[in-house]
C-alpha cells in the first residue's frame, strides 16, 4: 500500500498493512524551524506563496516526518477573508489575529463574504493543486478551522461565549453565515485535489461549552460544515479534531458526521475507545513531549498509542516549532517497525 491508499483505507475502517502516520496541518501544524532551515523555505513567506507552501509541505514527507502533505500551516485564513486583522508571525510563530472585526454577533452583516479566488485562500488551493500534480501516492490533507473557533476569532471571545446564552437567535444567524463561508473554502480545497479534510475546532470544547451548548452550537455547525463539503463529493473523508477533555460530551461527539475523530493528549485512547466504540480514532502523541522529550520516550508513547487501539497515529496538537526533527521522525520509525 502507498501512503494515500493506507490512509483512505483506514478512514473507511478497512484492513491496512500497518497504521498510517500523519500530521494534518492547519491548527495541527507540522512545520518546525529545523525543517525550514534545511529547506531554506521560511515562514511567513510560505504562508503567502503557493509554491513555497507546497514545497514546505512536501519536505515534511521527504524528511521522513509524516506520510502526508498538509496545508495551510495556520488557522487564520478564514477569519482574514472575513475582515480580521492578522499578524503573519515569524519563523517561530504562526499567524494570529490582532484585530477583531465586530463587537457583537448582532453585527455579523458587517463581515466580508469569503472570496476563495483571492488572498491566502487561493494560495492554499493553488498549493493543493501543485501537490496534486507532484505527489502521487501521498495523501493531501486540506484543513479548515471549525465554526466556533472562527466565530470566536472575529470578535472578543469572552463576549462571544456570553452571547451564546443571551442572543441565541442572532448567534444562530451569525454561526450560519460563518459556517457557509468556511464551506466555500472547504469545497475549493476538495475541488483543488485534497484527499481528506481535517476540521479543527479548538475553541469549541466540551469544557468551555458544556453538553447543552456543545450540541446546540458545535455539533450543529460542524455537521453543517461537513454536509456542505460533501456537496462536492458525498463520500469525501473528513476528520474532526476537538481539543480539551471530552468526558462531558462523549454522547454528543458521536453525533458528528466525521469519518474519524482526533483528540487532545488529555483524553486517554482506551477511555475514548470505550465511549466511541468502533469509530476511527486518530492521535494522540503529546506535542509537548515531541518538543521536550527524547527519541526513546517518543518511541514508547507511539507504541502505547498503537497498543491502546488507535487507528491513525498523529500528534495530539500542532508541533512546537522548536521540536527536534529526530523526535518527530521517531514516531514514523516506530510505526514502520524500524530501529
Amino acid at each position: 500500500m502507498n501512503s494515500r491508499e493506507r490512509l483512505l483505507s483506514a478512514l473507511k475502517g478497512n484492513k491496512v498493512d500497518r497504521l498510517p502516520c500523519i500530521c494534518p496541518g492547519g491548527m495541527m501544524n507540522m512545520i518546525i524551524t529545523e525543517l525550514m532551515e534545511k529547506t531554506g523555505i521560511m515562514w511567513p513567506d510560505a504562508h503567502t506563496d503557493a509554491n513555497k507552501m507546497a514545497d514546505l509541505a512536501m519536505a515534511v514527507y521527504e524528511y521522513g516526518m509524516f506520510e502526508n502533505y498538509g496545508v495551510p500551516f495556520c488557522m487564520t485564513i478564514e477569519v482574514e477573508s472575513m475582515g480580521a486583522g492578522i499578524d503573519m508571525g515569524s519563523k517561530m510563530f504562526e499567524p494570529h489575529v490582532v484585530d477583531y472585526v465586530i463587537d457583537s454577533v448582532s453585527d455579523y452583516k458587517k463581515l466580508k463574504v469569503t472570496d476563495v479566488n483571492s488572498g491566502r485562500a487561493k494560495v492554499t488551493t493553488d498549493a493543493i493543486s501543485i501537490l496534486k500534480n507532484k505527489g502521487h501516492g501521498v495523501p493531501i490533507v486540506g484543513n479548515l478551522s471549525g465554526p466556533i473557533s472562527v466565530a470566536s476569532s472575529l470578535m472578543e471571545p469572552v463576549t462571544f461565549y456570553k452571547e451564546l446564552r443571551r442572543k441565541k437567535e442572532d448567534v444562530h444567524e451569525f454561526m450560519g453565515f460563518v459556517t457557509n463561508q468556511i464551506i466555500e473554502f472547504g469545497q475549493a480545497q476538495v475541488k483543488a485535489g485534497a484527499d481528506v479534510i481535517v476540521i479543527s475546532d479548538p475553541s469549541g470544547t466540551g469544557e468551555i461549552l458544556g453538553p447543552k451548548y456543545f450540541e446546540e452550537y458545535a455539533v450543529k455547525y460542524i455537521n453543517m460544515l461537513i454536509d456542505g463539503i460533501r456537496e462536492v463529493d458525498e463520500n469525501f473523508p473528513i476528520i474532526v479534531h476537538i481539543c480539551g477533555q471530552m468526558r462531558s460530551v462523549y454522547c454528543e461527539i458521536k453525533e458528528l458526521k466525521a469519518d474519524a475523530f482526533s483528540f487532545d493528549t488529555v483524553v486517554g485512547i482506551k477511555e475514548i475507545r470505550e465511549h466511541m466504540g468502533d469509530k476511527i480514532l486518530m492521535g494522540n502523541i503529546s506535542s509537548f513531549a515531541l518538543e521536550s522529550a527524547n527519541e526513546e520516550k517518543i518511541k514508547k508513547m507511539t507504541e502505547n498509542a498503537i497498543n491502546s487501539g488507535i487507528n491513525i497515529v498523529s500528534p495530539a496538537c500542532g508541533l512546537g516549532t522548536q521540536s527536534p526533527m529526530k523526535n518527530i521522525q521517531a514516531i514514523l520509525k516506530t510505526v514502520k517497525g524500524e530501529d
